[in-house]
């Protein structure tokens, strides 16, 4: 069977999307709705949950490639890289990567794309690893395959281009992506239709012996608010990670068959889900600056950094709860004075407790009826 990039139509993305004009409306007015709560937060919130979303990107693209990274690393990386904070460089090269490679996305969205700054977000996205070749295309003459199973009975997902052609296939992806941006000449006025189109041809095209997936990832991003005309609160690959399954299904289909609008649908049903957890991460930034108006004036520096642990962890919540002995492991003070300050934020009325004895754990109490602090 001939792969996409086989095809004799290839490079053909034209799209008939009539069939999602319902969701592709709906898209545009959540867009909206997401836009004005961000603009309605005061500034340091808005910086939050910026950090709340970038950090849910950097983690997922990252589990999606089978890297687990700590989510209190990769916050701390993003804010630094934002000059939010003067805190030390994380020790984990992975999670400083794929924090300033997000940002330096985002500082580019608007920008004409070129192969300098696809190299340069790989370079920066690999810098960790020395076993690749890091800011050039793939070169290897080595067939790029996407396989699984184990040795014998690998099955192969799909099969890239050679080597050799991808500069030339690079530079008309290029050519087409600047084309298709607002007002080119061949502009894709739907963003999250735009969007499934730039991921679909990326992969295709594989262009780096590895990151190609979560650079592909970061490209969605960037069709998606260079269309849009603004960043909203959402995390593509979050998305993606929750059914991941579902999304190399999905990917693999399109890429061996004609099944464009198939793989639009989907996207877009993402995209869609996407924007749907942007609405809890802007709620949920609501709810952190009321809590710390409330209770922060109140907590001693031990009780800041459990507090800010716990944020970290956002909208989903701090795994299992806050126990005394996580306290102790995040603080290094004794267990009685952990279970002390614990007893102290839950008097306060910062922290709401679940379970009894030594099964007790604590969570924050986000239900709060305070009018917006001021």
């Amino acid at each position: 069977m001939n792969y996409l990039w086989q095809r004799l139509d290839w490079p053909n993305f034209r799209v008939n999307t009539s069939s999602l004009d319902a969701e592709l409306m709906a898209y545009e007015r959540t867009a909206g709705r997401l836009l004005g709560g961000i603009q309605a937060l005061p500034r340091s919130a808005q910086d939050d949950a910026l950090v709340d979303v970038l950090t849910e990107e950097a983690v997922r693209t990252s589990e999606i490639e089978g890297e687990l990274l700590r989510r209190s690393d990769v916050a701390s990386s993003i804010q630094r890289t934002l000059g939010l904070t003067d805190s030390a460089p994380v020790h984990d090269q992975r999670a400083r990567g794929i924090a300033e490679a997000l940002v330096l996305i985002r500082s580019t969205y608007f920008e004409t794309l070129d192969a300098v700054m696809l190299h340069r977000w790989h370079s920066v996205l690999m810098a960790h690893d020395s076993k690749v070749s890091k800011g050039c295309w793939r070169s290897h003459p080595e067939p790029m395959q996407i396989v699984s199973g184990p040795m014998g009975r690998r099955r192969v997902h799909f099969e890239a281009p050679p080597s050799a052609e991808i500069p030339c296939e690079m530079q008309r992806f290029i050519d087409w992506f600047n084309r298709t941006a607002p007002y080119g000449p061949e502009w894709i006025p739907s963003a999250p239709v735009r969007a499934a189109l730039v991921h679909l041809y990326f992969e295709t095209l594989h262009p780096y012996e590895d990151g190609n997936g979560r650079i592909g990832r970061m490209l969605a991003e960037k069709a998606l608010v260079q269309t849009t005309g603004f960043a909203q609160p959402l995390s593509i690959s979050a998305e993606l990670e929750r059914h991941r399954a579902e999304y190399y299904r999905q990917l693999e289909l399109a890429q061996r068959s004609s099944r464009r609008l198939e793989w639009v649908r989907y996207f877009v049903g993402v995209v869609r889900k996407a924007q749907s957890r942007g609405h809890d991460t802007v709620a949920f930034t609501v709810k952190k600056a009321k809590f710390y108006a409330i209770y922060g004036h109140q907590f001693n520096p031990v009780h800041e950094k459990v507090i800010a642990r716990m944020f970290a962890a956002g909208p989903e919540g701090f795994e299992g709860g806050m126990s005394a002995a996580k306290y102790v492991g995040l603080t290094k003070v004794s267990k009685a004075t952990a279970t002390r300050h614990l007893l102290e934020l839950s008097e306060m009325g910062a922290l709401k407790s679940f379970g009894n004895g030594r099964s007790t754990r604590y969570s924050l109490q986000l239900d709060l009826d305070s009018p917006w602090p001021g």
